[in-house]
């Protein structure tokens, strides 16, 4: 396998883009973020008292953002929340009865876009180089969740009423796990981009 200089991000290094099939190098990229997005989804932990459980689906978006780019993360986020606002069973509490755009527009709603803020932020990061180190991309990443929690506070708040306890329903029983997988992300992606570079 050949590794160029000019690969900006480490998907691109793990398969580098050949111009004579990049549609399909693309579609199948995609669509192995997009089960990496619905399996993670499903790995969850439902806390009685808040609408939205603990998931490993803030830990798909972040390692999607981070080693696709924003192109091509977009376009895998957009593929993850089409199929499910066509009502299949993809999301954290989705099911046969309870899916699409009526899911969509429930508690998680806010989180689903912030992953499309989130995604964009760190394939603008990355673009920076900045998943080749661990506190850079720390920072990158503790950026990144605040984007998913801003539109997710704030939806909660407008679909629940500011008078309930949104930060205790939205973000406190999330905080240690998602700082868990974030330092799980910053310290993975800089150790894959030291074995691909020793093997270029």
């Amino acid at each position: 396998m050949m590794f160029t200089k000019s690969n900006k991000f480490l998907i691109e290094a793990i398969w580098t883009p050949n111009q004579d099939i990049i549609w399909i190098q693309r579609i199948v990229l995609i669509t192995m973020g997009i089960v990496f997005l619905i399996v993670a989804a499903k790995i969850k932990l439902v806390l009685p008292f808040s609408p939205v459980p603990i998931t490993l689906g803030t830990f798909a978006v972040l390692t999607i953002g981070t080693t696709y780019g924003q192109r091509l993360g977009l376009l895998t986020i957009f593929g993850y929340l089409l199929i499910g606002m066509l009502g299949f069973d993809v999301f954290a509490n989705s099911s046969a009865e309870a899916n699409g755009v009526s899911y969509m527009m429930g508690g998680t709603g806010g989180y689903l876009l912030g992953y499309c803020f989130a995604i964009t932020a760190l394939g603008y990061f990355a673009n920076l180089n900045w998943d080749r180190n661990i506190f850079k991309l720390g920072a990158a990443l503790l950026f990144a969740n605040i984007l998913i929690y801003g539109p997710g506070l704030l939806w909660l708040g407008q679909l629940y009423g500011w008078d309930q306890p949104i930060l205790a329903w939205g973000l406190i029983p999330f905080i240690f796990g998602d700082l868990m997988k974030l330092a799980l992300t910053a310290s993975l992606i800089p150790l894959i981009w030291k074995l691909v570079d020793k093997f270029k």
